[in-house]
């Protein structure tokens, strides 16, 4: 599957989702049903994937945590705040470099409609 096909299915997911349950609970809450709704339809998941931090040849592992990395190839970052800011577009391009991805979704739940709260973020490798 392409990482745009895995973004189309992610964002599928995430409407069902939240038109389910709507705004306001724990973005923890959110990552489970979602990753749920993901295996249902046939993606691999992996949750909290622990991210090191690699500087030249010094490997820290300081507890950085992806939320979810769907197939592989796309990593998910999901929040449930009262609006996004500029630094989550950057932590998530922070991940994707870290990772040697090229790309990420942001969303956020904690609004009246998913789809003005979802965001494609790419690493340019």
């Amino acid at each position: 599957m392409t990482e745009n096909q895995i973004s189309h299915e992610v964002l599928g997911c995430a409407l069902t989702v939240h038109r389910y349950l709507g705004p306001g609970l724990l973005e923890s809450v959110y990552e489970e049903v979602l990753v749920y709704e993901l295996e249902k339809r046939g993606l691999s998941c992996d949750r909290q994937v622990t991210l090191p931090v690699k500087y030249e040849s010094l490997e820290l592992s300081l507890g950085f945590r992806v939320d979810v990395i769907i197939e592989n190839s796309v990593i998910l970052e999901l929040k449930s705040v009262e609006s996004l800011l500029p630094v989550h577009k950057k932590q998530l391009l922070t991940y994707l470099r870290l990772t040697n991805m090229r790309l990420g979704l942001l969303i956020n739940f904690n609004v009246p409609l998913i789809k003005e709260s979802f965001s494609r973020v790419v690493n340019r490798l």
